[in-house]
């Protein structure tokens, strides 16, 4: 049998996470042929998996509590073996993060094509929450410039006077405006807390 070599799967390493059965005998030989480092598990993932590149796993049976990461939040890429298309197990391997997904019985096509699938869409679904982990960031700087500005407004400046002190002050503490703006904010309410605990109510 020719050994397939490629740049970007050979000596990646695979678990299977499917009970022994001579039905995957085929998918374990083509991950060996495609130059895959491949392991078997059953009843659950070893710890070490979480450094695999990829995990196949047994969408008829197999259950959350196998995993050792929570639904949706797998650090590799995860390819779904489906005998049945009940509604229920579906709808739960799509709830685990299935990047791709092989129809049992398993023969030796299509597996290269969905490791790449695989792949593809667990680098894209990275991506998007990473941007979206940026752009949320970003608003959440910009509310905070805005407080920041609004402090020295209520001292009695002007928008434009207390946007050029906050960017002074940030230049006297050579940081960003964003890290300037988050210390000023998180001292005026220091400020603020400390004023209130000094305040007594009169009966």
């Amino acid at each position: 049998m020719t050994r397939i070599r490629t740049d970007n799967l050979g000596e990646a390493k695979a678990f299977v996470l499917h009970r022994p059965h001579p039905s995957m005998q085929p998918l374990l030989r083509q991950l060996h042929v495609i130059g895959l480092d491949v392991h078997e598990a059953w009843p659950e993932l070893p710890a070490e998996a979480v450094m695999a590149d990829f995990v196949f796993y047994d969408a008829d049976m197999a259950h959350e509590e196998q995993f050792p990461w929570k639904p949706g939040a797998s650090p590799m890429p995860l390819i779904a073996l489906i005998g049945s298309e009940a509604p229920g197990r579906l709808r739960w391997a799509m709830t685990m993060g299935a990047h791709a997904q092989l129809l049992k019985p398993v023969s030796d096509k299509g597996v290269y094509a969905g490791l790449l699938v695989a792949r593809s869409n667990f680098d894209r679904t990275n991506e998007a929450a990473a941007h979206i982990t940026d752009l949320e960031a970003r608003l959440s700087a910009r509310q905070t410039i805005v407080q920041a500005v609004m402090i020295f407004v209520l001292r009695g400046k002007s928008q434009a006077e207390a946007y050029e002190l906050l960017r002074q002050t940030a230049m006297a503490w050579r940081i960003t405006i964003e890290e300037a703006a988050q210390r000023l904010v998180a001292n005026h309410s220091s400020e603020k807390v400390s004023d209130d605990s000094k305040r007594v109510d009169l009966p």
